[in-house]
């Protein structure tokens, strides 16, 4: 009876889930992890990142965006991934392609953006595939911010003592399998 309701719980958890986030990604880790729970399988322990705060306060890192390693800054305020032109092109997306109709507010004014999607998304360990991000024109940023359509995606964040500190899901792998009871 207990299990039933575990069942249950779990189920109803998910579903809130893909209600309140409609990620496919994070339903999908979801209904994994129910799955596996009740199969016998563990997680891995989950994958973090430490980032030490900067001389200038702020938190910088190099992300792999699609394979190519760029210089990023870390920026709860911005709701999204935004790239410099320059990086875009290093990284080789269809700049000729994007239409720059998002309007945007920096800490140098106001811009305009494209909308795009990147393939894969890393840092370190954290990796994160499709995620949105925003290419602004050329010249008109000089760092590349990591915002919260990446940071949404991991279990948590938050700094301590002048770190800040990444946590992704934990991966899930078989474990052994424990026997089963006999009936009589």
């Amino acid at each position: 009876m207990i299990r039933f309701l575990l069942v249950l719980i779990m189920l109803a958890g998910t579903a809130g889930a893909v209600v309140a986030y409609g990620d496919p990604d994070q339903i999908t880790r979801a209904s994994h992890k129910v799955s596996h729970i009740f199969r016998g399988q563990a997680a891995s322990p989950a994958p973090a990142v430490q980032i030490p705060r900067g001389q200038g306060g702020e938190f910088t890192l190099r992300a792999k965006i699609n394979g190519v390693t760029a210089p990023m800054v870390i920026d709860t305020g911005a709701t999204s991934v935004v790239l410099t032109w320059e990086t875009a092109k290093a990284i080789g997306l269809p700049l000729e392609m994007l239409e720059y109709d998002v309007d945007l507010e920096t800490a140098g004014g106001h811009t305009k953006a494209a909308r795009l999607t990147l393939d894969r998304l890393a840092v370190g360990k954290l990796v994160e595939k499709s995620v949105p991000a925003l290419v602004v024109q050329r010249g008109q940023m000089k760092t590349n911010l990591l915002g919260m359509s990446f940071l949404d995606r991991l279990e948590s964040w938050g700094v301590r003592a002048d770190t800040l500190m990444l946590t992704g899901y934990p991966e899930l792998q078989s474990g052994p399998r424990r026997p089963r009871a006999a009936a009589n």
